[in-house]
């Protein structure tokens, strides 16, 4: 493995357990934080394990968001992306060059249309479904979030760079739904360290962002592990 890997997952595992010991919160909660960071990381790497790290992430996110009455959440970490996950490892392996390399795709303007009038559509109609639900708090936030992951998470399966940018806004709503959360419950039923995975995935994203666009360029991403 390079060194670089070994350097990255070392710091998140330290990251993670000290986290953890801090909000005595060491398992679910650690083990939420790791494989959230690991996994968006080598996602922009472009290292098709992500997605292994990503199928153990959602689980854990779905039960945190539960435990939260984040209903939307829940089924989108439980149900929806584990099957995307799967998805997205077979894909990206058959799109490797001879050199292992993932193939970067780049929008067009219509793709840009298309995808922000889904995106909003979406979580219009999510969120009139999820209200109806008595105990589901933040529904319109809750239901943004998850139109908006998924169609990253499809985009990023795809090899779309601009997945990276869509990831960003969803973040940005993350961290003030886990925000939020975290102000009502005082960090309790796991909600701070969800807070700190946001905020590892807003600075992961930034390098997503940077990184795939540079890769787009030469046409290819590594992505043989």
């Amino acid at each position: 493995m390079n060194k670089k890997y070994v350097i990255v997952t070392l710091l998140c595992i330290g990251v993670s357990l000290v986290s953890g010991i801090l909000s005595h919160d060491i398992f679910i909660g650690g083990i939420n934080l790791l494989t959230a960071l690991l996994c968006a990381y080598f996602s922009s790497e472009g290292k098709r394990i992500s997605y292994i790290l990503g199928f153990i992430n959602y689980l854990f996110i779905g039960y945190v968001s539960f435990k939260n009455q984040l209903y939307g959440l829940f089924i989108f970490g439980v149900i929806i992306c584990p099957i995307l996950q799967i998805q997205g490892y077979l894909s990206w392996s058959k799109n490797l060059d001879e050199e292992k390399n993932v193939r970067v795709r780049e929008f067009t303007l219509k793709n840009s249309i298309l995808i922000t009038l889904s995106c909003v559509l979406g979580s219009f109609l999510l969120s009139s479904l999820l209200s109806l639900i008595p105990e589901q708090k933040l529904s319109f936030m809750d239901a943004s979030s998850n139109i908006i992951n998924l169609c990253a998470v499809v985009l990023g399966i795809l090899r779309f760079k601009e997945c990276w940018w869509i990831w960003l806004v969803n973040n940005c709503i993350d961290l003030s739904i886990w925000l939020i959360t975290f102000i009502q419950t005082g960090g309790s039923d796991g909600s701070s360290m969800m807070l700190l995975v946001s905020i590892g995935y807003l600075v992961i994203n930034i390098y997503g962002i940077i990184k795939w666009d540079i890769e787009a360029r030469k046409g290819v991403l590594n992505g043989n592990m």
